[in-house]
């Protein structure tokens, strides 16, 4: 297995400049990353660093919080994919779904995954924040809006992807969806885990080690 070719090469600090991006584009672009996720102020420049290439652009809706409205997060979305977004990894309103309002939850994923199908939707659920039951119930309005992919987190909350979630996750959805974990994936190890679990792609800021066996 090509394991560059499930990384999405992930830059989501807040300090990072135009010279980290370039510098992230050129090693995915080395390495063969599946994609390069960056903050959305980046996608026009990612967009057109990796143009003729296979590695796709990926940006991050309503991060990392979720707590957005959901015209703020579809306005965030269609401007994404008008700078040439090929994936968005989508936060849910988390708080909503704790208090079970599962229309907002819902309208959310649904107005996004309305805005055309030439893209790849993934919903990040932020498990660490959920109970087992919470996981799967986003699992199930993720599937039911139409998305792509669940995504177990951020990477800026308590918590990151375990074993133990993917795997409940992968349980959740159907087949035809994927689960990509992210939120300290740092080794070959950890990686091989998370796949082993279920999951079919992986954000990761430290893509290059994973790689190498670092």
């Amino acid at each position: 297995m090509n394991l560059a070719k499930v990384i999405d090469h992930t830059l989501l600090k807040p300090t990072a400049s135009l010279a980290d991006i370039e510098k992230l584009c050129r090693e995915a672009l080395e390495y063969g990353f599946c994609s390069v996720c960056v903050n959305p102020c980046w996608v026009s420049a990612a967009h057109a660093l990796l143009k003729g290439s296979d590695v796709k652009t990926c940006t991050v809706i309503g991060f990392p919080l979720g707590a957005n409205t959901t015209q703020a997060k579809v306005f965030e979305a269609k401007n994404a994919l008008e700078n040439g977004a090929d994936e968005l990894d989508m936060v849910i309103n988390i708080g909503a779904l704790k208090g079970k309002d599962y229309q907002t939850v819902s309208q959310d994923m649904r107005q996004i995954r309305g805005l055309g199908d030439g893209f790849i939707l993934k919903v990040i659920i932020e498990t660490s924040e959920l109970t087992d039951e919470e996981k799967v119930k986003a699992c199930q309005l993720a599937a039911e809006a139409g998305a792509d992919f669940v995504k177990t987190s951020t990477g800026f909350s308590s918590g990151g992807a375990t074993v133990k979630d993917v795997a409940l996750m992968k349980k959740s959805i159907p087949a035809a969806m994927q689960v990509k974990a992210s939120g300290g994936v740092r080794t070959r190890a950890d990686a091989e885990a998370m796949l082993a679990a279920g999951a079919t792609r992986l954000g990761a800021s430290s893509g290059i080690k994973i790689i190498e066996g670092k």
